[in-house]
């Protein structure tokens, strides 16, 4: 083959969207921390499978188009870092496509090197020995490779490109020592590699389809077009918690939908899936618990030309307004208490998208809007929502935990112009020390500590800094290591399973041993047993 045209292009994408999805879980588990968070597979899936879904809407086979709706369904579908950078890889690639209606192989090449490039651009500190690697060690080998060969052909392309992929991918571990330690190679970069090894599967006449569940839903005829997106939290009652399983609970819901993403935090279990009988979905998920979040849409109703507005009176226009992200209903309350006018729902296995954050900002009326992400993985997303939004003034603060998220609500004052804000509230991030309690979820070593699946580990900042098979030992260990004479504050955050006991336990061993102020809150939040904020 010599050329790749709008139909051709459409096949790669598709193949490529199902092999990343039927091997998100291999992704998700390459996270070097054993903490239930490793979702950089899951990320990335949602992220290229929101491309993939507007570029099926567009209904074009044009390449020009294709290129350009992919760009923009990718950009706003991102979440955490490794879909941000996925998105601005596709976006440099867009914009070397520009109108073309084919790409020769050296046009091919030189769109996906220059997706490297604005991939790179995107990231303030690029680190080696990652997704960034990957890209660009392989495009750049490949785009070398094709001047020197004019006569190459797309399918010698992706044979090389692939090969190189893997090679780099391979040598992230000496790159980045902690991949080493854990004997693992970077997740990102193996998600770009399956998407990659798609093309060429497509190319080579054997592209991947979807995993045997949405092949049955397809010969049932199910169509992306029609039918529901459902979305739903469960949280598991005492029988559910004994009776479900994840394996059992996909075969369930796979007679009846497609596109399944499940994902467990303790006693709750996130839900998407596409279906024509969301009724029936429900029914079933509803035996395991209670429902605390549902949302089911209708494809072909969304899809529809939307009924005129009417025209609803203006909206007088406030100074200022603040969007926070948190996980867990205490969370939610405490952040609206702490003047938020908006929390979107996310945090650590379940990353807001650039298009959560540009809803919110829309919906917010106000002149000066400040978002609050809370977490590392979430910062791009919201800093690229602020980029694509026009006509606001939207300032993304870096805070990477929930306490430097409610430091700086508390630090905001509605009466002070916006350069103070912006001092006080970033002089209040940095005062804040952030320690966080959550369980292994498999055997490690991580800074030479050998850390065993089930281990409560106590994480100050980004490091484990201890392990105990108690809870309450764990915390209070890490407690000891966080707190020390210039300490004034702590803020105690309890997650969904810590009991009141074992948050009791945790605030006697701060006061017996440390002059500290205690404040004590519920949060709810998943993963987490213990957040804590000390200043």
């Amino acid at each position: 083959m010599e050329t790749i045209n709008g139909t051709v292009f459409k096949g790669m994408l598709l193949s490529g969207s199902c092999n990343l999805n039927n091997r998100k879980k291999e992704v998700d588990a390459l996270n070097v921390f054993p903490v239930p968070d490793g979702d950089t597979g899951t990320n990335m899936s949602m992220t290229f499978s929101n491309g993939i879904s507007e570029v099926t809407k567009s209904g074009s086979e044009d390449l020009a188009v294709i290129a350009k709706t992919l760009s923009r369904g990718l950009l706003m579908g991102a979440r955490g870092n490794s879909g941000v950078i996925l998105s601005q890889i596709f976006r440099g690639f867009y914009q070397s496509v520009g109108e073309k209606k084919e790409l020769s192989v050296a046009e091919f090449s030189e769109a996906l090197f220059n997706g490297a490039k604005v991939a790179y651009k995107a990231v303030m500190r690029p680190v080696e020995g990652t997704i960034l690697t990957v890209v660009r060690e392989s495009t750049e080998y490949a785009d070398i490779y094709v001047k020197d060969h004019p006569e190459c052909t797309i399918n010698e392309y992706f044979d090389l490109l692939c090969k190189e992929a893997k090679a780099s991918l391979d040598r992230t571990p000496e790159l980045l020592p902690i991949l080493k330690e854990a004997r693992v190679v970077d997740s990102g970069g193996t998600g770009l590699l399956t998407i990659f090894d798609g093309f060429k599967a497509y190319l080579d006449g054997h592209p991947f389809t979807a995993a045997e569940a949405s092949a049955k839903a397809n010969e049932a005829g199910e169509n992306h077009d029609f039918g529901y997106d459902a979305e739903f939290t469960v949280r598991l009652s005492e029988h559910g918690k004994v009776l479900f399983r994840e394996d059992k609970f996909r075969k369930q819901l796979a007679q009846m939908g497609e596109s399944i993403v499940i994902i467990q935090d303790n006693d709750l279990v996130k839900v998407q899936l596409h279906t024509l009988t969301p009724g029936e979905t429900l029914n079933i998920a509803q035996r395991y618990g209670e429902f605390t979040r549902l949302n089911i849409v209708n494809v072909q109703e969304e899809a529809a030309p939307a009924e005129p507005k009417k025209e609803e009176p203006a909206v007088e226009e406030k100074e200022y307004a603040i969007i926070a992200v948190a996980a867990g209903e205490g969370l939610r309350k405490l952040f609206t208490e702490y003047r938020a006018d908006i929390v979107v729902s996310g945090g650590q296995t379940m990353n807001p998208s650039t298009e959560d954050f540009v809803s919110a900002i829309k919906k917010v009326h106000a002149k000066h809007i400040y978002v609050l992400p809370n977490n590392s993985n979430i910062i791009m997303a919201a800093k690229q929502a602020a980029d694509v939004t026009e006509g606001a003034d939207v300032h993304v603060f870096e805070t990477r935990s929930v306490p430097q998220g409610l430091s700086a609500c508390i630090a905001f004052n509605p009466d002070a112009d916006h350069e103070s804000n912006l001092n006080e509230m970033n002089e209040a991030i940095a005062r804040v020390h952030t320690g966080s309690v959550t369980y292994a979820i498999k055997d490690t070593s991580v800074d030479g500590k050998q850390i065993h699946q089930g281990d409560f580990m106590g994480i100050f900042e980004k490091d484990i800094v201890n392990t105990s098979k108690d809870k309450v030992q764990a915390t209070c260990e890490l407690l000891d290591k966080m707190l020390d004479s210039d300490c004034e504050i702590v803020t105690l955050i309890r997650g969904s399973d810590a009991t009141e006991e074992e948050c009791r336990s945790v605030e006697e061993h701060i006061s017996a041993n440390h002059s500290v102020d205690v404040d004590v809150e519920n949060g709810g939040q998943p993963v987490y047993s213990f957040i804590i904020g000390v200043e």
